[in-house]
């Protein structure tokens, strides 16, 4: 595993003299942000990726850098819609894929909703935990056939895992009053021990998963909050750094954020990252100090038994749903 890229490494560089022609990756949300970045380097160097978003003709458009890089690097594009907060989306999206039946080098579970308002998905889940996470576990176990051995997931996951562990008795804010962040942390620290389970349950035949921080940067994602929460959030991650003597957070550029993703899906040693939980392009050291804004994971999101226990929820709560 190199050590050559760091926070400030961009996708394209991380991807820098690597021929991905042949190669086959599926990226949800690869309409906008990493999603679209991520998708972009990969077919600029060769790779075929099937981008899963929402809405493909809405999308569309916004596809245009994506598939300029596919022309010139020799890489494809090809769009599915899917609605992650939408089991019979989920369903209709995996069995689509089944049917075509071409397997995938890697799955990049990159889509995701943060911080929104209360509310529930179709199937009857907290919004963020349906969508980021449950949405992309039932994708990823249905489609699960198409990664052959020695292929990877990796999953998106957030330094907001450090602001809240899941809660397996109540995952739907049905008894505890709803807050947007502690329910955005309890998705992404679910995306990691999904990750770290996925990993578990696969590594003898060589496929493995990671999680990833991808570095805060200015997309789309933060759209439910105004100017004035984003700057009171840069605000307050600011003095709670400082007070821990950290250094200041820095904002990555998209290319950037998007570095991590395609590393940990295509460069590092798969068997060095599987299971772990990653940030600027290397395995995160465990840090559990209780700074929701500090760098590192939460030994609570890489924890087997509780990965193992969601694991089971999770089925739980979606054959409930079927």
């Amino acid at each position: 595993m190199t050590g050559t890229f760091g926070a400030k490494s961009t996708a394209d560089q991380v991807l820098s003299g690597v021929d991905l022609k042949g190669k086959r990756f599926l990226v949800t949300g690869a309409s906008s942000g990493i999603g679209l970045e991520t998708a972009r380097s990969l077919v600029s160097h060769g790779a075929n990726v099937v981008g899963a978003v929402r809405d493909p003709a809405k999308a569309e458009p916004a596809m245009a850098p994506v598939r300029e890089a596919a022309s010139q690097g020799g890489g494809s594009l090809a769009l599915i819609e899917l609605d992650l907060a939408s089991l019979q989306s989920v369903r209709a999206c995996a069995d689509k894929l089944l049917a075509d039946g071409r397997p995938f080098d890697s799955i990049i579970a990159n889509a995701g909703v943060m911080a929104t308002p209360f509310g529930r998905t179709v199937d009857g889940f907290e919004v963020q935990f349906g969508t980021n996470h449950l949405g992309h576990f039932a994708l990823i176990n249905r489609i699960e056939p198409l990664l052959a051995d020695n292929r990877r997931v990796v999953v998106l996951s957030s330094q907001a895992h450090r602001v809240a562990d899941v809660d397996l008795d109540d995952p739907n804010f049905e008894r505890k009053a709803y807050d947007p962040w502690a329910a955005y942390g309890r998705s992404k620290t679910a995306n990691s021990l999904f990750a770290a389970e996925f990993d578990r349950r696969h590594r003898d035949r060589g496929l493995r998963a990671a999680s990833v921080m991808p570095g805060n940067s200015i997309t789309g994602l933060p759209r439910h909050l105004s100017q004035d929460d984003l700057q009171s959030l840069f605000e307050i991650v600011g003095k709670a750094r400082a007070e821990a003597g950290l250094p200041p957070a820095e904002l990555k550029e998209i290319p950037q954020a998007a570095a991590t993703s395609v590393w940990a899906a295509v460069v590092a040693n798969k068997d060095e990252i599987g299971g772990r939980y990653l940030e600027d392009c290397a395995v995160a050291p465990i840090n559990d100090m209780p700074n929701p804004f500090a760098d590192g994971v939460r030994s609570y999101a890489l924890d087997a038994d509780k990965a193992r226990q969601l694991w089971a929820k999770s089925e739980e709560l979606i054959s409930a749903a079927s």
